[in-house]
Formats: C-alpha cells, sequence, structure tokens
C-alpha cells in the first residue's frame, strides 16, 4: 500500500469515529428529546381543511421535526396532504410531537393555534 492510500483509510477511519463521536455528544447533550402533547379533538368538522392549514402553516414556522399520529398513522405536520389525509373526525385522539432545536417553542405555538381555534382539548 502506498503512503497515498495509507493516508485515504486514515481519513476514511478518522470520518468514521467523528460521525460517531458527534452523534454520542448530541445524545448526551439531550439533542435527541422529543415534545409530545395528546389531544382530543372536540371540533364539530375534526380536523378539515381550514384548521388543517392553519396547523400546517403554524408548523412550517419552526425547524423541527413535527408529526401529527392518529390511528396508528403519523404524519408530517407540514404537509396538507398528509394531514388531511388521515380524516380526523371530532372525538379523536391524536399525538403532535416536535424533535428538533425548537421543539419545545413548536409544540407551544401549536398548541396556541389549537386552542385558540377550539380545535381541541
Amino acid at each position: 500500500m502506498t503512503y497515498y492510500a495509507v493516508f485515504i483509510v486514515y481519513l476514511t477511519i478518522r470520518r468514521s469515529f467523528y460521525s460517531l463521536f458527534s452523534k454520542t455528544i448530541i445524545f448526551v447533550k439531550g439533542k435527541l428529546t422529543m415534545e409530545k402533547r395528546n389531544y382530543n379533538v372536540t371540533a364539530e368538522t375534526g380536523i378539515h381543511a381550514r384548521p388543517a392549514t392553519l396547523l400546517v402553516q403554524t408548523a412550517s414556522k419552526y425547524n423541527s421535526d413535527i408529526t401529527l399520529e392518529y390511528k396508528g398513522k403519523s404524519v408530517n405536520l407540514k404537509s396538507i396532504m398528509g394531514v388531511m389525509s388521515l380524516g380526523v373526525g371530532q372525538g379523536a385522539d391524536v399525538t403532535i410531537s416536535a424533535e428538533g432545536a425548537d421543539e419545545k417553542e413548536a409544540i407551544e405555538g401549536i398548541e396556541q393555534t389549537i386552542k385558540n381555534e377550539g380545535m381541541a382539548e
């Protein structure tokens, strides 16, 4: 093996170690936590077009990954098609979760929208 090949192998090993090490540091610092809130939909029409649009607009303001879970299915809350595809009706129990740098602010902003619009408790 030439010096050049040895150097490439060294860089590859170093890069792999750094990647593993940086992920470990993120976990240790608690960056892999997730904010979750459960809601019961009280709106007569459930989460139809207008409320879904408001939720998507609010979620899109944040950098975190935000999901809406209903009946075992999970969709991106920043996707109007995903939210509408769930067909969430009155009385449904849903979970909204956020994961990322601004997860706490995202959940609080979405909760404010839900309460202001009378969508859920």
